[in-house]
């Protein structure tokens, strides 16, 4: 069982500033931006932007915004907008846990989820953030062109560009 220091170790004030700001440029709300652990906590915790977020995304999405602070409301907000983020697309690893944010048990899980989200936000249109996802790209050659390409010796074959010594590296890796 990790405890929540080991947990919050993890936690990147970098990726939860891209993750506010992100949340600023689609809702249009006027919040500090400052991916400090209490900032971030403070300006998501009563889960109203997120809903505001996912309603940004797609409208409709969260039917009833809880205005209300009072735990049970919070949490139902916070709720309707995993919920909200599952039918978006982010996978079940990837969200948190209500009391991951309400309870700042693992601020970490939300910057993971927020991420997440933010990956699948331009297949509704939206600006998206991070790595941009994989898309399926299906190309067709007519037999000509595979005969053609046979002929032809790769560079990569006797490239070793991006090759250290600990293997070969494809783009710029994240550390987490």
């Amino acid at each position: 069982m990790e405890t929540s220091s080991q947990i919050n170790s993890k936690y990147s004030e970098e990726l939860a500033e891209e993750c506010l700001e992100w949340i600023k440029v689609i809702t249009g709300e006027n919040i500090d931006t400052s991916g400090d652990m209490d900032n971030f906590y403070e300006i998501l915790k009563d889960g109203t932007l997120l809903c505001k977020l996912a309603n940004h995304i797609k409208p409709g999405q969260v039917k009833k915004i809880n205005e209300s602070k009072m735990a049970f409301k919070c949490m139902e907000n916070i709720n309707a907008f995993l919920e909200a983020a599952k039918i978006f697309g982010v996978p079940a690893q990837e969200t948190f846990q209500t009391v991951d944010l309400w309870e700042r048990q693992n601020l970490n899980s939300v910057v993971i989820c927020l991420q997440s989200l933010g990956r699948k936000a331009h297949n509704y249109g939206m600006p998206s953030i991070g790595p941009k996802e994989a898309e399926k790209n299906v190309r067709n050659f007519t037999e000509e062109q595979l005969r053609a390409g046979q002929g032809v010796i790769s560079l990569q074959y006797g490239s070793n560009k991006g090759a250290t010594q600990s293997g070969i590296n494809f783009g710029n890796t994240r550390h987490m």
